[in-house]
């Protein structure tokens, strides 16, 4: 079973947010449809699939996601530019 670590962000990249799930699809969708209503994520508008990363290990995930948690900012910005320098929405990439 895959297990992915993923970051969100609003349009303007101001504000992020990190999560870990089983459904990567689902889970996004379930962001950029505000189906939590007053989340974190539905609060701020944060609906921008910007980076994610994948293992089979739940538990290696629940880690990465603390440590990824714990880390400032432009750690943070610097990871996912790593990947996505311009910062675009990927959820289309993760379509079937």
């Amino acid at each position: 079973m895959q297990y992915y670590v993923y970051i969100l962000s609003n349009l303007t990249g101001t504000t992020i947010y990190v999560g870990v799930t089983r459904d990567l699809i689902r889970r996004v969708y379930e962001h950029k449809n505000h189906l939590d209503k007053g989340s974190f994520t539905d609060k701020y508008d944060v609906t921008r699939l910007v980076y994610y990363e994948t293992t089979t290990d739940v538990r290696a995930a629940i880690e990465r996601e603390k440590q990824i948690k714990g880390w400032n900012r432009a750690r943070k910005n610097k990871l996912v530019a790593s990947r996505n320098p311009q910062w675009d929405d990927l959820y289309a990439t993760i379509l079937p």
